[in-house]
């Protein structure tokens, strides 16, 4: 049978698998489907992490893990969509070093959190923590007009106060982190939404990059999984462009809402 066998140094203390477990054909395929599906949802709509944190989980792959594990397989999306906006990060990258700094260390903070919690604690936040993120996903539609329209300047300090803690967040849990980023940047004198989004993808890959890190060093990602995701989650990426022609962006939208709501309600319940 086709499958890719677990492999892991610390015999499953965080819940990963045990050695000699292999996954299965089927499971593969779901995996990557998944990873293709969110790709494409994160290029048109965002909130793509809810596929892969939910498919993990269904998967009975624990909540610490599973969160580990799709912040590795998202990284790909961000970097994407950073490079389509090379040319504004060009010239931005200079004035955002303030808040790539709080980035890193709200990012790395965050990280350290979740690194510290066992997968019981975890998952006793983790319907709440996906109830907040469908309910920011939810309302991105009604932030975004919100960054476009009006005089909301704020001192530059302050608002990477507002990204130190926005990036904590982000490092401790990833659904739902574009949307409060965009919310907080939109605080900016600059009310161009392309160069706001430009920036908000850097930052991104910045939280993305050091709550890796912690995650690789902590060993609770789950490898296999990741392995067949990342490619899964590249190539939806790309695709996403065709999706976006041919499904309306309000039909993504609702379908990720449904699945967060669904994804609280499972966790609430078992």
């Amino acid at each position: 049978m086709i499958g890719l066998f677990w492999r892991d140094s610390r015999g499953g203390s965080m819940g990963l698998p045990p050695r000699g477990l292999f996954m299965d054909f089927l499971t593969i395929v779901l995996l990557l489907l998944a990873a293709v599906a969110s790709g494409a949802i994160n290029a048109v709509a965002g909130g793509g992490t809810f596929i892969v944190f939910g498919t993990l989980s269904l998967l009975g792959v624990p909540p610490v893990v599973a969160n580990a594990t799709s912040s590795i397989a998202q990284l790909p999306g961000y970097v994407t969509s950073t490079l389509a906006y090379w040319s504004d990060i060009r010239r931005l990258w200079r004035h955002a070093l303030l808040l790539v700094a709080a980035s890193a260390l709200g990012g790395l903070l965050g990280a350290l959190i979740l690194l510290a919690l066992d997968n019981a604690a975890f998952r006793a936040l983790v319907p709440w923590l996906l109830l907040a993120a469908t309910a920011l996903f939810a309302a991105g539609p009604w932030l975004v007009r919100w960054i476009n329209s009006g005089d909301r300047r704020m001192p530059e300090p302050l608002i990477a106060a507002i990204q130190f803690v926005a990036s904590i967040y982000g490092g401790f849990f990833g659904a739902g982190m574009g949307v409060i980023m965009l919310a907080t940047l939109g605080l900016t004198a600059d009310n161009d939404y392309h160069r706001i989004n430009a920036i908000k993808n850097l930052l991104s890959i910045v939280i993305a990059i050091i709550a890796i890190a912690v995650f690789i060093s902590g060993g609770i990602v789950s490898w296999p999984h990741a392995l067949v995701m990342i490619p899964g989650v590249a190539f939806g990426g790309y695709g996403g462009v065709w999706v976006a022609r041919r499904v309306p962006q309000p039909v993504l939208r609702a379908v990720v809402i449904a699945i967060g709501v669904v994804l609280s309600v499972y966790y609430l319940v078992t």
